[in-house]
């Protein structure tokens, strides 16, 4: 066992359990496995993983037993959500995309409650069970005013006046978004300011984009930036004009808390396509403009072309915005607290 800190105030106690993870790949049929041995051998090793994780959650489960289990979802809560569903003791469940886990579709049938990150409707979970409660973010990602964005635009360095492209995969890169960058940066900074987080994996890969990146005495005079990660995507995404992204849940309700507008281009190779239903859920809200990652990989000037489309009009992003907006809960932590709380009061 092991203590962390929370803000300075607040000291938890963390215990690990061993989990197991099922390995499974869009692109693979059956016979693909029987090639790939390693990857049979792997999910046979990390069943006995699970089996073990349970056993663990069980007698922990005995020892300490809780009024109330919150499960975020993934594999990693299997084993807890397995020797609670045997306890009997109550438990809450968070889905963050549209497309539920495989973990969180066999916990949903025993659970207390169940919190969505997306509206109802593209779930199929018990009415009685389910509530639209959001995904919780940091405070810091909310509408910012234009005479904020201006702000911010300047202390990253960029002309305020000027309109800013904020390019991310995530926080460890996506090869195919910065590669389709990487072919049409050229063009992008003839209209707008440019800045990509890279990512800590793919970063090293595009170290030759450091030559569109200008500094003199400390202060950025070109109209690109390239950074590996960002401790403050609050800052960027307040600053942006228009986001170019992958569709990973956490990162899309960042931006709608904020109401930006997005170009979404989904990672087609996750298990349950999860962030193309993502990305299709608020394209059909008119809340995004989604291009396909294969697209782009074929050619990048798709992508060009949507950005400069979007770039010229200003009304498709306040109304791409503002839908985005409409998909926000600024209190999702609170719903989901409350949740628990009722659930452990009964």
């Amino acid at each position: 066992m092991r203590k962390i800190a929370v803000d300075n105030e607040l000291d938890l106690n963390v215990r690990k359990v061993c989990a197991g993870k099922l390995r499974r790949y869009t692109n693979f049929k059956f016979l693909d496995y029987l090639e790939h041995f390693d990857v049979v051998l792997a999910n046979i090793a990390d069943a006995f993983r699970l089996m073990f994780g349970f056993l663990q959650s069980f007698f922990r489960l005995v020892a300490n037993r809780p009024d109330v289990i919150f499960l975020k979802g993934g594999y990693t809560c299997l084993p807890v959500g397995m020797a609670a569903r045997v306890l009997r003791i109550p438990y809450v469940i968070h889905d963050s995309d549209t497309v539920p886990g495989l973990t969180n579709r066999a916990l949903s049938k025993k659970a207390a409650k169940i919190a969505t990150g997306m509206p109802l409707e593209y779930y199929k979970y018990p009415e009685d069970k389910a509530v639209w409660t959001g995904i919780p973010v940091s405070e810091d990602f909310r509408p910012v005013t234009v005479a904020c964005q201006k702000t911010l635009k300047k202390e990253l360095g960029f002309d305020p006046k000027e309109p800013l492209l904020v390019v991310t995969g995530g926080s460890l890169g996506a090869e195919h978004i910065n590669l389709a960058i990487r072919g049409i940066l050229p063009e992008l900074l003839k209209f707008t300011g440019v800045i990509l987080v890279a990512g800590r994996e793919r970063y090293p890969e595009m170290l030759d984009l450091k030559e569109y990146e200008k500094w003199e005495e400390g202060s950025l005079v070109s109209n690109f930036l390239m950074l590996e990660f960002s401790g403050e995507m609050y800052k960027l995404f307040g600053a942006a004009d228009i986001v170019v992204s992958r569709a990973g849940a956490s990162t899309i309700t960042e931006l709608s808390s904020m109401g930006k507008p997005v170009i979404m281009v989904p990672n087609q190779k996750l298990p349950g396509h999860h962030q193309v239903k993502n990305a299709e859920a608020f394209m059909k809200a008119k809340a995004a403009i989604v291009v396909r990652d294969e697209d782009i990989t074929e050619d990048p000037q798709i992508l060009l072309k949507e950005i400069k489309k979007l770039a010229k009009n200003s009304d498709k992003q306040k109304e791409l915005a503002k839908n985005l907006r409409g998909f926000a809960k600024d209190d999702a932590a609170e719903r989901i607290a409350d949740m628990i709380v009722d659930i452990a009061r009964k």
